[in-house]
């Protein structure tokens, strides 16, 4: 039980500097305030309840997988690599393609 609470306040501190340090992260979770009680109005049944708030969640896991990439990225070093670039373009490409309307 100890191991869990602490799993439990860790991520709680993730949220709280991702909200802190992250405007992406901030964008996405203003409207997911309104989205996802709205689609508890809007949507006819269950399954489609479920998909419209899973999307927002998944939206916002992928943002803050990104910002864990780019956290760890920037660890080691602000200089100038291509290795780091391609990490943080990718993470920064799975959060373009999560939520880009068009796919």
């Amino acid at each position: 039980m100890k191991r869990l609470w602490f799993a439990f306040c860790h991520s709680i501190d993730g949220l709280v500097a991702a909200w802190r340090d992250e405007a992406a992260f901030r964008q996405e979770v203003i409207p997911a305030v309104f989205l996802i009680p709205l689609a508890m109005f809007i949507a006819p049944d269950t399954i489609s309840k479920v998909l419209m708030i899973g999307s927002i969640f998944i939206v916002l896991i992928v943002e803050l997988l990104n910002t864990a990439v780019e956290t760890a990225v920037n660890r080691i070093g602000f200089h100038r690599d291509n290795l780091a670039k391609k990490s943080k373009d990718t993470a920064s490409a799975a959060v373009l393609v999560i939520v880009d309307p068009k796919n």
